[in-house]
């Protein structure tokens, strides 16, 4: 639902879960009015489409939609085809000239007459006009910056980061694939769009291709296993079975041809472009939402670059995803997350059926009922599946080419009204959108009473154009230098304790331990770096069971840890004091050590078994008393952080809960207030017609008097007697009228006075609603949701120790004596 506020009330634009997307628009007057238009968010979660050619603004509004949902901190994944949406990450809240410099077209200054400084400060004053006159300013830009993290990811090219998409092979989560229908699409359109990148128009039904290796794909995910294209390619070669129907393998597809097939598959997987496929971050959809912090995240993902069969296997790939984690959320009726698609043409046609229709179709149809919005943007609308597209809510018409593209914009609207139960009306839309002008937009949303014109905002964000790669990697190269690639936990632990540390005796004899004590070797790496030699030394592994209950935080579970320790030549102190945690258990061991091996010197009380006695008591008082199950909780809302649930992770979902409360709270609000409002409304409009009737009456009897008391002294003065009965009737039907006068001014006096105390109640109830909203919006900020530790001791009496063992560590010895981990 749009919500309008008058401009003299002036209204802030941050109401809770309003977007602010421009003005109403008065086509009879030409002109923009006061009339903010505000855009509820959760009528996104009907989807929508935005429509209009190249010049009509749509590029404009859908990133101030985006700017917005930013600011209310919702995420968002936005397909960029064209290369406009990096224009998020040009918000510059100095407004200063040399802001802009170094992204302005040098070209465009050339024409305009200008040096490149001179376009730059006539384009910094441009924007600081263009926000003012829309109420907006420098704090707003700030806002909208640290609201979210802006990220440009270019999938096969190293401008931006980049996504490895081998991930997409993985085997999907157990309930999609206990979900026919839905395992079956994520089946079909992933090897759909594979085979498109091979050059392939593989039909599901008919290609041998597609039905081979969908087969092969079937038999993995239904295990659990993932795929990649090298094990993908072997089993195209070796299938994992000997039949596909009714018929064996080499009469389907005899193994020559599969053989060709796979080659084809190896030289997309041996070609030097498509190594940049398997580089960076994996496509997971909660690393384009939210930041490891739990911070709202607005992906970019730029595919300008790509050829048209690499667009469609990626955007395949990535609704997938979408859908595969859509589908392991929880229901909501707020707005959890947006995907965009800039430019949709080609990926959801009204005939053809590539590999993204179906997927496209599946969110369009699903992705509501799991607070995901759609919104999809195009300027040819003949490309457009409006059959499809009924399932959208909102539609923002602009400015259309040809009569052509008007009608099927007629059609699918009266296909979305249809499906959603409500009136068109069809001649009033044709003859607006015969008239539209460039950021005029017509709004027709299914949550309205009627469509809506409105006048596009000024974004905050510099609308450039599209971005070079030059300029793609400016944006993103202090991003690329903070990734750091993390170290093992093990290994990290290793070289803690012996970075740095010459070695001490070493024997080529191993130790002799008593046959009561345990005794492993850590399975090492297969190969040493150069002039260095393998060494053991010994270390403590400590194995045990943790029963954690909390009844307040509802939390009983077991937890299964795993400590090493290295063992000092001259043991001091508690052994445990130094154990590293090993969160991935216990690591892999043989029972006998490895050939050409020296050993380290072995602490006396290791070789004897009462040691190891003593060492697990040790073990059990270390881990009640340092080994703490870490949980996260909020008060308000009212949440405990599930055993194995991270605090980003944690977080989000106060995030989500904080805002799916906020949208009930305000809407309880708004069905609370909205009648007082209505009732107070309408007393004000009957004061002011007494009012208006009152001085009427008043002008009117004033009138009257004035012409009655003009013919009583002009009779008297010139009539012939001055006491004539006449004259004195005259003068007492005057005097009457003027005590009628006073009456009337003390009645328009009282309709004053009540129509004052009218609006003194009006702005007292809507000081009232403002201190109730502003309220709300601090219970809803994530900024002052504090979240807290909720840490839980296990329970001594349950801690049950499976082991202490001597476990031997692998380590490499260079020339300088120095030992580094070598597992």
């Amino acid at each position: 639902m749009a919500r309008r506020g008058k401009g003299h009330e002036a209204p802030p634009f941050e109401k809770l879960g309003a977007f602010y997307l421009g003005r109403v628009y008065d086509p009879e007057r030409d002109a923009v009015t006061s009339d903010l238009l505000l855009y509820d968010s959760k009528d996104l979660t009907t989807h929508g489409v935005c429509v209009g050619m190249t010049g009509s603004g749509k590029t404009g509004l859908c990133i101030s939609l985006l700017e917005e949902a930013a600011i209310d901190g919702v995420p968002a994944i936005a397909i960029d085809p064209k290369g406009d949406l990096g224009n998020l990450l040009l918000t510059f809240p100095g407004l200063r000239a040399s802001d802009f410099r170094f992204w302005i077209d040098e070209g465009e200054a050339t024409r305009k007459g200008a040096t490149a400084d001179e376009y730059a400060a006539l384009t910094a004053a441009l924007w600081q006009r263009g926000l003012a006159d829309w109420g907006q300013d420098r704090a707003r830009i700030e806002r909208l910056r640290a609201a979210a993290d802006f990220t440009i990811y270019t999938p096969g090219s190293s401008a931006g980061l980049q996504l490895n998409l081998l991930r997409s092979f993985a085997a999907p989560p157990p309930e999609l694939v206990e979900d026919a229908d839905a395992f079956r699409e994520r089946l079909t359109t992933a090897v759909s769009g594979l085979l498109a990148l091979l050059g392939l128009d593989a039909d599901p039904l008919q290609s041998r291709e597609h039905i081979l290796v969908s087969n092969v794909f079937d038999t993995a995910w239904r295990a659990g296993e993932n795929l990649d294209l090298a094990m993908l390619i072997q089993q195209v070669q070796s299938p994992p079975f000997d039949r596909i129907g009714v018929m064996d393998l080499e009469s389907f597809f005899p193994a020559k041809d599969r053989t060709a097939l796979a080659m084809n598959l190896n030289n997309l997987l041996a070609s030097p472009g498509f190594a940049a496929w398997m580089e960076g971050e994996p496509l997971e959809i909660p690393r384009l939402l939210w930041t490891d912090a739990g911070r709202p995240r607005v992906s970019i993902l730029s595919i300008a670059h790509l050829s048209d069969a690499e667009r469609m296997f990626f955007v395949t790939l990535l609704l997938n995803e979408v859908i595969g984690w859509m589908r392991s959320q929880s229901g909501t009726s707020s707005l959890r997350a947006l995907l965009y698609m800039d430019e949709v043409f080609g990926f959801f046609p009204p005939v053809a059926n590539p590999p993204s229709k179906t997927p496209m179709l599946t969110l369009l149809k699903q992705a509501r009922a799991y607070g995901v919005g759609v919104l999809l943007a195009t300027q040819n609308p003949v490309d457009l599946d409006y059959k499809g597209l009924s399932n959208a809510g909102t539609w923002f018409l602009g400015r259309l080419q040809t009569e052509r593209d008007k009608m099927r914009v007629i059609e699918g609207l009266e296909g979305a009204s249809a499906t959603a139960g409500a009136t068109f009306d069809r001649q009033r839309t044709e003859r607006i959108l015969a008239g539209l002008k460039s950021r005029v937009f017509l709004m027709n949303n299914v949550h309205e009473d009627e469509p809506i014109l409105f006048h596009t905002r000024w974004a905050m964000s510099y609308l450039r154009g599209p971005l070079t790669r030059t300029q793609i990697q400016e944006l993103m190269n202090e991003r690329k230098a903070a990734e750091v690639p993390e170290a093992s936990v093990p290994s990290a632990a290793a070289k803690r304790a012996a970075t740095g540390r010459k070695v001490p005796k070493t024997s080529t004899t191993r130790p002799v331990v008593p046959p009561e004590v345990s005794e492993f070797f850590v399975t090492p790496v297969d190969t040493l770096p150069a002039d260095t030699r393998r060494l053991y030394r010994p270390a403590l592994l400590g194995t045990a069971d943790l029963h954690f209950a909390n009844a307040q935080a509802g939390v009983d579970t077991w937890e299964t840890v795993s400590y090493l320790t290295v063992l000092a030549t001259r043991q001091t102190g508690n052994v445990w004091s130094k154990a590293e945690s090993l969160p991935e258990g216990e690591p892999a061991m043989d029972r006998e050590p490895v050939e050409d091996v020296e050993f380290a010197s072995l602490p006396a009380a290791a070789g004897r078994s009462k040691s190891y006695t003593s060492w697990e008591k040790a073990f059990k008082t270390y881990l009640y008393q340092s080994h703490t199950l870490t949980l996260w909780k909020c008060t308000s809302p009212k949440l405990t952080a599930s055993v194995g649930e991270s605090e980003a992770d944690f977080r989000v979902r106060v995030r989500e809960a904080a805002r799916e409360g906020r949208d009930t709270a305000v809407e309880k609000l708004r069905k609370r207030y909205t009648p007082k409002l209505a009732r107070l409304q309408d007393q004000i409009r009957r004061a002011e017609e007494r009012m208006g009737r009152e001085e009427s009456q008043y002008g009117q009897q004033k009138m009257q008097t004035a012409i009655s008391m003009g013919a009583t002294v002009l009779g008297a003065l010139f009539g012939r007697k001055l006491g004539s009965v006449g004259n004195v009737g005259r003068a007492t039907t005057t005097m009457r009228g003027v005590g009628r006068a006073a009456r009337e001014r003390e009645d328009i006096a009282r309709a004053k006075r009540r129509v004052e105390e009218l609006h003194a109640k009006l702005a007292d109830l809507e000081v009232e609603f403002e201190d109730e909203t502003a309220r709300l919006r601090d219970e809803a900020d994530p900024e002052l949701i504090e979240i807290k530790e909720l840490p839980v001791r296990p329970r001594k009496s349950d801690i049950t120790i499976r082991q202490v063992a001597l476990a031997w560590l692998p380590f490499s010895v260079g020339e300088d004596g120095v030992a580094e981990a070598a597992f």
